[in-house]
């Protein structure tokens, strides 16, 4: 395989990965605020902050009224801005497009048939009243391409790539979700007992990372910062989790990388160090520094990408 096509494989993955969380992201803030049970939670204001911190867009001044309709266009369907929904789906398609020969008729008829969903989209519907339409139909379309990757393509070394780039993004994604909402339980916390661990917006995260049916199996009673937290991050079992998604790229670079011998240079090697340190973490560890946490995790992750891309994508 060329390192050129491979690298187009790799993005297709990330791109789609990304739309998904973006747009739950967006209806699920959107949505929860109604049901939220204190009035800065409720404050649209501050749920529109909470959109822009995620997409890295941050708005320092609070004095300074977010206009809503922009925000919902901006990161839904500007083809200007570059974490665009929009943007996203148009770089998938050209990643699947330089990768055609590898990649399975169905999964590519569905990744058009998204890509002209979304460039048909009216933005004026979006900003007015579509916002649950829309997203909607993102979350299930990329669910969609998701199925058509595992089901209608061979497990080898394609899938692989493709695999490793859902997971990284995966990753990259919830610890973004993490942060914006670390920063909103700070500011919207909870009425009683210790008020940050008990903000509503840990139910929040939980369901913007379509989680929180499975926390609530688990431990059976409401979430706080503390089962929040190891939920996302440590718990193996959990297909959102930080740790889950490390486990998957390790599994598939392992599939590229056969090789016994001992190299520190490898991105294998990155990858199993970066899993084995959060394998063996408690989260009172993290929970006592979560920015420092949070810094670290995206840094790790940036570091693997870029290895990977030096190691198997260069060209």
């Amino acid at each position: 395989m060329l390192a050129r096509v491979a690298d187009n494989l790799f993005w297709m993955g990330r791109y789609i990965e990304r739309s998904e969380h973006i747009a739950r992201y967006l209806s699920v803030n959107y949505f929860s605020s109604l049901d939220a049970p204190n009035e800065l939670s409720q404050s649209r204001q501050f749920v529109l902050r909470s959109m822009l911190f995620m997409v890295g867009e941050l708005h320092e001044d609070e004095n300074i009224e977010i206009n809503e309709e922009e925000v919902l266009f901006n990161i839904g369907l500007n083809p200007e801005s570059p974490f665009s929904i929009i943007n996203n789906v148009k770089n998938a398609r050209e990643n699947a497009n330089s990768a055609r020969d590898l990649i399975s008729t169905g999964l590519y008829e569905s990744i058009n048939k998204f890509y002209h969903f979304i460039i048909n989209y009216d933005p004026d519907v979006l900003v007015k009243n579509g916002l649950h339409d829309f997203t909607t139909n993102v979350t299930e379309m990329t669910a969609i391409l998701r199925g058509k990757i595992r089901g209608t393509l061979l497990h080898n070394e394609a899938y692989a790539i493709i695999m490793m780039g859902v997971n990284i993004e995966r990753a990259t994604q919830i610890i973004r979700m993490i942060n914006a909402k670390y920063r909103d339980a700070l500011e919207a916390q909870g009425s009683y007992g210790d008020k940050f661990s008990n903000s509503f917006e840990w139910t929040t995260l939980l369901k913007c990372a379509e989680s929180y049916d499975m926390m609530r199996r688990l431990y059976k009673k409401p979430p706080n910062s503390i089962s929040t937290l190891e939920f996302l991050i440590l718990n193996p079992n959990c297909p959102r989790s930080i740790m889950n998604s490390l486990n998957q790229v390790y599994k598939h670079i392992r599939e590229l990388d056969t090789s016994k011998r001992y190299n520190k240079n490898a991105t294998a090697f990155l990858v199993g160090k970066v899993r084995a340190e959060y394998e063996y973490k408690h989260i009172e560890e993290i929970e006592g520094d979560i920015q420092s946490f949070i810094e670290d995790i995206l840094n790790s992750l940036g570091q693997i990408s870029t290895k990977m891309e030096k190691e198997y994508f260069n060209y």
